[in-house]
């Protein structure tokens, strides 16, 4: 029930909403994972067969419960909670598809990918456990969170295509396929001319039109996929998948091209990332092709296409415009100033 502040705010209570449903996704991602050793992993009675499990599980579950903005969990309640289903019965898929997130960060860290020793403002896994051990937490994260959606209990037809659609979302033909195309694109920035041939081109329009692609891939499919999954599991019509779906495709963009602007001009405080990793790698990113401030044009013209497919779902769509708002808005107004 709202309060009469709230009916008075109804800024308010949809902050209020976001709040419930992120506490409730942290609950759920803490109990994920099995326990350690005589809370349900290891087998006292035959210790040789479970070692090394405790450590693998410690390291998995460093990356999925070291605080974050939970952007594409959130959108799938927010998505499941708008259009009237409850969040029991979503959370499950919501917990599941942060651990493919989380796995893609562990493997994206990696000295061979990224090279990165921060995320989050915290070590990155291979700091702390080693690049073999970081390895096995993202395969095993990736791999629980498939089980995990097997075992929730919810219909099985709908369950399979949801499952299915985080499987391509993060595939080949989604984030690692993407990722594969980011670590090649790195040499169109250093002039590199087999990379460039590869790509089709090296005009600033070819570089253009790459990188669209890359970050649809590399970023936007997961989260497009993530609030259709929230839609799915409500039982959305058509009309609204269809307007979700637009959302998230325009969302993802904005999305990454404010990730881009947020690498390039922020300090390490204010993205729990070395500052400024993307151009000390060459990465082909927003600002690099376009410069900052077209790329803020670029990125606030995502939005405000990403917010006006919500329109048609009216106050179910509420949620899922706050956090596309919040996870986006701030980056362009810091940039601006």
């Amino acid at each position: 029930m709202k309060t009469t502040a709230e009916s008075a705010n109804p800024a308010s209570a949809v902050e209020a909403q976001v709040e419930e449903l992120s506490s409730r996704l942290e609950s759920s991602l803490a109990e994920a994972l099995p326990g350690l050793s005589g809370t349900g992993v290891a087998d006292t009675a035959a210790p040789s067969r479970d070692f090394g499990v405790d450590r693998l599980v410690e390291s998995m579950r460093y990356s999925l419960q070291t605080p974050g903005k939970r952007v594409r969990p959130l959108l799938l309640l927010a998505a499941a909670r708008g259009l009237g289903t409850s969040l029991e019965s979503a959370l499950p898929f919501a917990t599941a598809l942060e651990m493919i997130h989380a796995y893609s960060l562990i493997h994206d860290d990696l000295p061979a990918m990224d090279d990165d020793e921060l995320r989050r403002g915290q070590p990155t896994n291979h700091v702390l456990f080693g690049d073999g051990m970081a390895t096995l937490a993202g395969d095993g994260l990736l791999t629980e969170a498939f089980c995990l959606l097997m075992a929730c209990g919810a219909d099985p037809v709908l369950t399979l295509r949801i499952a299915g659609e985080f499987a391509r979302a993060a595939g080949v033909q989604g984030m690692v396929g993407g990722q594969a195309a980011d670590l090649m694109a790195e040499g169109l920035q250093s002039g590199d001319d087999d990379c460039a041939s590869a790509a089709g081109g090296d005009t600033r329009g070819d570089r253009a039109e790459l990188l669209r692609a890359i970050h649809r891939r590399k970023t936007g499919e997961l989260l497009q996929v993530s609030a259709v999954a929230g839609a799915l599991l409500a039982g959305a019509d058509s009309a609204q998948l269809a307007a979700v779906d637009d959302f998230g495709f325009h969302f993802g963009l904005a999305f990454q091209i404010a990730d881009d602007v947020k690498d390039e001009l922020l300090d390490t405080a204010a993205t729990g990332k070395r500052a400024g990793g993307d151009r000390a790698r060459g990465k082909l990113t927003y600002p690099a092709v376009h410069g900052v401030a077209r790329s803020l044009e670029l990125g606030r013209a995502e939005l405000t296409a990403a917010l006006a497919r919500l329109a048609p779902l009216g106050p179910a769509g509420e949620l899922l415009q706050h956090i596309a708002n919040s996870s986006v808005v701030p980056v362009f107004e810091r940039a601006a100033d």
